[in-house]
């Protein structure tokens, strides 16, 4: 079969593209495009772009560079989908390893990344490429953030610096740091010593990024204060919370119930961050995390801002990088496996139905 031909169109301000998808194979375009265009919904996301079909025409707008780039990977794509399944797992892997990082990254340097810096009492915070970039400008925009990726990306750092700027400049009376202390269970009360020490174990890496960014000795007082508190999810319930930066970290290993709690929490004059890896849930087996649940949820509601980090994005030793790719490479490897027994057992159980059906079928004709 003939490897498709796209023909072009673009505006005068040549920030339109229109492909058009040779040959037209009805199959292959609802591979391309997936169920209920979560595929072009992801392409969407990952490159800033509007991106509309109508049979096998597409058209894509936004910054003229991203739209090429997009039509490539729209190109791509449609070439793999001959011969492949396209799953959500293979585009993102795909949209990853295609070298877009560069383009994000000279893109953010190209819009002045220097505009994008948090400010707090001991260091001056850059946020480093394109993610991270708009992962802060997310969180000073929106009331309610989510960051969502695996660890090393910096979005608990990040968003800990935003709330100790937000502090400073008094934007915010408060900062709460929350997690859920799930290694526990949250029975905190069966553990030896005071809440502090009870606690500490689970919230030591917000206490970390605190002491870089204020220093240990102001941070002590102003807990002592109660200006910054850092506390586990259990005891925020029945509490509305004002004027107040709130994070809440780890959240994958919240359930449905304690993040539909944590989230009405949210007072007049707040900012929340909700920062988490759905990856790593360590909820007991058949409980379902509250994150994966919320992002669902919220996913098309105004006014919340969702930053997704992925490998790239790691700022920690450069062999975290590679163990976090591998690591996706077989889990979609893995999920591909799964997948193939589950259709085999499907055709399996099928066969032996319509073999049932056949030998009724005879027992009626000899009866007859």
């Amino acid at each position: 079969m003939d490897p498709p031909v796209l023909s072009q169109s673009s505006t005068p301000a040549n920030r339109i593209i229109t492909l058009n998808l040779e040959p037209n194979d009805p199959q292959r375009l609802a591979n391309l495009c997936g169920q209920r265009d979560e595929h072009l919904k992801l392409i969407e996301a990952r490159l800033g772009v509007t991106l509309r079909n109508r049979g096998n025409t597409f058209q894509l707008a936004g910054p003229e560079h991203r739209v090429k780039a997009a039509s490539n990977v729209v190109e791509h794509l449609y070439r793999e989908a001959e011969a492949s399944e396209l799953t959500p797992d293979t585009v993102h892997l795909f949209l990853q390893e295609s070298g877009l990082e560069a383009l994000e990254e000279e893109e953010a340097g190209s819009n002045g990344g220097d505009d994008v810096l948090i400010r707090t009492p001991k260091a001056l915070i850059k946020p480093r490429g394109f993610n991270q970039q708009g992962y802060v400008s997310s969180i000073r925009g929106h009331d309610i953030n989510f960051g969502i990726g695996p660890a090393g990306t910096g979005k608990t750092y990040l968003a800990v610096a935003a709330a100790v700027e937000a502090l400073n400049q008094q934007e915010v009376r408060r900062i709460l740091l929350v997690r859920p202390a799930v290694e526990a269970g949250e029975k905190l009360g069966f553990l030896p010593g005071d809440l502090a020490q009870k606690i500490d174990p689970y919230l030591r890496p917000l206490y970390d990024a605190l002491y870089e960014m204020i220093g240990f000795e102001q941070v002590a007082k102003l807990i002592e204060r109660q200006i910054i508190e850092i506390a586990p999810l259990a005891y925020m319930r029945g509490r509305t919370l004002n004027n107040a930066f709130i994070i809440l970290d780890e959240s994958q290993n919240t359930t449905r119930e304690q993040m539909k709690m944590f989230l009405t929490r949210i007072g007049f004059g707040s900012t929340a961050v909700i920062t988490g890896d759905i990856t790593q849930v360590d909820l007991p087996r058949g409980q379902t995390s509250g994150l994966i649940q919320v992002l669902d949820v919220l996913k098309d509601t105004p006014g919340i801002g969702m930053t997704h980090f992925a490998a790239k994005d790691v700022v920690r030793h450069p062999l975290v990088q590679r163990i976090i790719e591998a690591y996706d490479v077989f889990e979609a490897e893995q999920e591909a496996e799964a997948r193939a027994k589950r259709e085999a057992r499907e055709q399996e159980r099928e066969a032996q139905r319509q073999q049932r059906q056949e030998r009724r079928d005879n027992g009626d004709t000899e009866n007859t």
